[in-house]
């Protein structure tokens, strides 16, 4: 008796079960049901939703509805759609739909286009919605906020399920003015299980030709929406860059970020690029990256304990950045361990680092992007081949106003200070230029400064002090005004065998300089003071004291345009009280500065001069 009931019961069931499955599509069909799913639609998001023909129903294998070409409206006026889809699936429940009612756990969207306006807070849909459960849990939430900015009642939040929204292949058009762009290949979910619930969004794309990666979250995004402050998670990966953030955000007014930031590039010169942002021409900018807490609202960040990476050099410190004008304020102190000055530089100018380069343009274009009071120490520093130790510098740019200093190096042996100050003025570029060297080695400094010829060894101290305006380097350095000042202490000059010199000089005709090479020859010391006009150094004075106390002394000019030599010199002795003696061996260095020649001088004969024996 037991199995028969048992029997019959199981009977009954699969009977209501065929019943079910067999009614339930007429059930659901209906033209309430219909209906209902664009209404669902519509009550949910605030905008008027229209269909492209009737929704197609599917019971097997999960009871479903499929919408084609469907288009959210704004309700005030026609206009093009905030959001359109080729085709949307929604499942739906089964028990919801037998009581003519639409519920929707989760909605897959084909083909969807979204359209945003950028404004000046940043992004937002065209209109915002004048209804639906969306806008009335936000506003709810925002009243939540308001009541109480710090710890607002949580367990107040709508709790209506939500479900999951996955797209493919969609775009999203941001709309500024006449001009658009976007993302486009978007393919990703968004999950949401209920309102009060955290919010997750994962999508891969392309955005301005690159494939990009989004993850985020937010554990009270509705809380987040209405104003107040939420814990949120963001990343975004390309082959470009590698962006993210963890911590509490507040999007309402000035908006407020406090949490932990990393970003990474392999090139930063490209990363700007496919950002968008104008970048001064030059070397490739290398890999970059930085970590940091950042802090603070959308007009004042501050980054505390920063960690940056430029290249192999790491640094740390703290920046502040601000965007209150123009164009954004940075600000801070960085120390490295150890830092490439050619790389660093190249960021913010054209630095001639060859003959080539030279005619290549100043361009200070960075000086139209940010303003910039940056300070920098260095532990060890590179130019090139040279090394440097004990940096002090700072960077200041500021309109058209660019200034590179360098208050403090150790190099060569001494102390170094340079400056560097660019201005636009007219359309051209006003530039200063500035090197003190206090006892540094004359020889290692030659050396660094591509000398080959003669090589002067001692201790030497040095000031050039430049000014010139142009475009480029060669008109720079061609119209430059200033001068150039050295001493070297006892030492010995390279390059010029004295012995040679007088043999060939007492056989007369020219000879080229690299005929007397050799040497050294030893020196009790030498001053040069030399003015600049209009490009060409004109010599006041030269005079290396020998040891054997004969002064070889020179004057005349050096041109920078032509790269030619116009010099005369002569030796003279040293009298006992100190005063010179009759000039001997008068000659001529002209030439190029490459390959420069010597020709004795014909005496006059008011002259009197020693002639060798």
């Amino acid at each position: 008796m037991t199995i028969r009931k048992g029997l019959i019961a199981l009977a009954a069931l699969l009977l209501l079960a065929l019943l079910f499955v067999t009614v339930l599509p007429w059930i659901a069909s209906t033209k309430i049901v219909r209906d209902r799913i664009a209404y669902e639609l519509s009550l949910w998001s605030g905008y008027r939703v229209s269909l492209g023909e009737a929704p197609e129903l599917n019971v097997w294998p999960t009871f479903s509805a499929a919408l084609r070409d469907v288009s959210f409206h704004e309700w005030a006026k026609e206009s093009p759609a905030v959001l359109e889809a080729d085709r949307l699936d929604v499942s739906l429940s089964p028990l919801a739909a037998l009581r003519g009612r639409v519920e929707m756990s989760s909605i897959s969207m084909y083909r969807p286009l979204l359209r945003l306006n950028r404004t000046d807070v940043g992004l937002d849909l065209p209109a915002s919605p004048g209804g639906g459960r969306m806008m009335q849990a936000i506003n709810t939430a925002t009243r939540l906020v308001q009541e109480n900015p710090k710890t607002p009642d949580l367990k107040a939040l709508p709790s209506d399920a939500f479900g999951n929204v996955e797209f493919v292949d969609g775009k999203i058009v941001i709309v500024e003015g006449d001009e658009t762009e976007g993302f486009s290949n978007l393919t990703g979910k968004i999950t949401w299980p209920a309102l009060n619930r955290t919010l997750r969004i994962n999508a891969n794309g392309v955005w301005r030709g690159e494939a990009v990666q989004l993850e985020a979250s937010a554990e009270n995004p509705l809380i987040l929406m209405g104003g107040g402050n939420a814990t949120v998670m963001g990343s975004l990966k390309s082959p470009l860059s590698e962006a993210s953030f963890n911590g509490t955000a507040n999007f309402s007014g000035e908006r407020f970020f406090d949490g932990e930031a990393n970003m990474a590039t392999p090139a930063l010169r490209r990363m700007l690029e496919w950002l968008r942002v104008p970048v001064t021409p030059g070397s490739t900018i290398g890999p970059v990256s930085v970590s940091s807490r950042i802090q603070g609202s959308g007009k004042r960040l501050r980054l505390d304990n920063a960690s940056l990476k430029l290249g192999s050099n790491n640094g740390t410190g703290g920046i502040d950045i601000a965007f209150v004008d123009e164009f954004p304020a940075i600000s801070g102190t960085l120390a490295f361990d150890t830092l490439d000055l050619r790389t660093y530089l190249a960021g913010f100018t054209s630095i001639a680092s060859g003959s080539g380069s030279l005619y290549a343009p100043l361009d200070t274009g960075i000086a139209n992007q940010i303003s910039l009071d940056l300070r920098l120490s260095a532990t060890t520093a590179t130019l090139g081949h040279v090394t440097l130790s004990e940096i002090a510098a700072s960077t200041q740019v500021k309109g058209p106003l660019m200034v590179l200093d360098l208050s403090h190096a150790d190099g060569f042996g001494g102390e170094l200070q340079a400056g560097l100050r660019i201005d636009t003025i007219d359309d051209r570029k006003a530039v200063e230029i500035r090197l003190i060297a206090t006892e540094v080695e004359a020889l290692a400094l030659a050396k660094a400064a591509g000398a080959e010829r003669l090589l002067p060894q001692g201790r030497a101290n040095i000031s050039v002090m430049l000014k010139g305006s142009g475009n480029n380097w060669n008109d720079v350095l061609g119209s430059a005004e200033g001068s150039v000042a050295a001493t070297i202490g006892p030492g010995s000059l390279g390059g010029l065998d004295l012995a040679k010199f007088r043999e060939r000089w007492g056989g007369g005709g020219f000879f080229a300089l690299s005929e007397v090479a050799g040497g050294p020859i030893a020196l009790s010391g030498g001053t040069f003071n030399a003015k600049v006009t209009g490009g060409v150094a004109r010599i006041e004075k030269a005079d290396l004291l020998l040891e054997d106390q004969r002064i070889f002394s020179f004057s005349g000019i050096i041109p920078y345009f032509g790269r030619a030599l116009a010099v005369s010199g002569h030796l003279v002795p040293v009298l006992p009280g100190g005063t010179r003696g009759l000039a001997e061996y008068p000659f001529f260095i002209g030439g190029a500065w490459d390959t420069p020649y010597v020709a004795p001088v014909v005496p006059s004969f008011e002259n009197q001069i020693t002639y060798p024996r």
